[in-house]
């Protein structure tokens, strides 16, 4: 049995239903991404895996256990969560916030202590925020506040990191870094990731296992290279294309068809014709 799963669940926000029946695995010390069109749910399942929602019908296991049944505290030393928008408390410093993700390791019996102290270092290192650790994050660039939520969610050090839209107000270079970097903590120190991204060819390049939604239901998932097919795309999101094989990682690359392929050679007249 793998440590994270959905098992028919239904999701809704004030009665307006998301999802229904919804099933979902997630491979242990996978890096897994879940993809899709907006408002198709990619985000309420990130929550719901994340207790952060309950679902209306059905269950979340994480461990064996519902979910919504274990003490929070237990499941913050587990399972961290990156939400897609994070507020900071007014007059935090950059430090003081990532020694946040230190909380769920603190207790009566156990106060701060020398690795938490290397564990926050360690983590702001990471995520080059090392130099900011003084500075307040609300005087921050949205990329570098970013960074710095990103590592409050290493700091907690969970063998599970759930990361909605991680690369949300990052240029192409800070996003690459940032999936660079879960693909590290996947390889190299086992964890087990569930983002949700918007580009599906970064997550075809750095998932090991993919989850594609439509409208609340999973039409595949598996490896990137045994579902990502022309067919898939089209499905999934509407768009006519061709997969090829990336020429830098062999992953598949989604080449959207020519504007006029799409629109049935008909070019869009966006004005009449000039006069001489």
């Amino acid at each position: 049995m793998n440590r994270l799963s959905a098992e028919n669940v239904t999701l809704a926000y004030d009665q307006r239903v998301i999802a229904e029946q919804l099933s979902v695995e997630i491979p242990d010390n996978s890096f897994t991404v879940i993809v899709g069109p907006n408002a198709c749910g990619k985000s309420t399942l990130l929550r719901a895996l994340s207790r952060m929602l309950k679902p209306s019908a059905g269950r979340v296991l994480l461990d064996g256990q519902v979910i919504q049944s274990m003490p929070a505290k237990k499941v913050a030393r587990t399972l961290g969560l990156l939400p897609q928008s994070s507020i900071a408390p007014d007059g935090i410093t950059v430090g003081d916030l990532v020694a946040r993700g230190r909380y769920p390791h603190q207790g009566l019996l156990r106060q701060w202590s020398a690795e938490d102290e290397r564990v926050v270092r360690e983590s702001m290192a990471r995520t080059r925020v090392g130099e900011l650790a003084e500075r307040y994050v609300d005087e921050l660039s949205g990329g570098q506040r970013q960074r710095v939520w990103i590592a409050m969610a290493l700091a907690q050090q969970t063998p599970l990191l759930l990361l909605d839209e991680p690369t949300t107000y990052l240029d192409i270079q800070h996003q690459i870094d940032v999936l660079d970097l879960c693909a590290d903590l996947h390889e190299e120190q086992g964890r087990t990731l569930v983002a949700v991204l918007h580009d599906l060819n970064h997550a075809a390049r750095y998932a090991t296992h993919l989850v594609a939604l439509r409208e609340g239901r999973v039409i595949a998932q598996g490896a990137p290279k045994d579902i990502v097919t022309a067919g898939l795309v089209e499905e999934v999101f509407g768009l006519r294309c061709q997969v090829i094989d990336d020429p830098a990682t062999g992953t598949p690359l989604v080449v959207p068809a020519a504007r006029t392929a799409r629109t049935g050679g008909k070019g869009r007249q966006t004005g009449t014709a000039g006069t001489s």
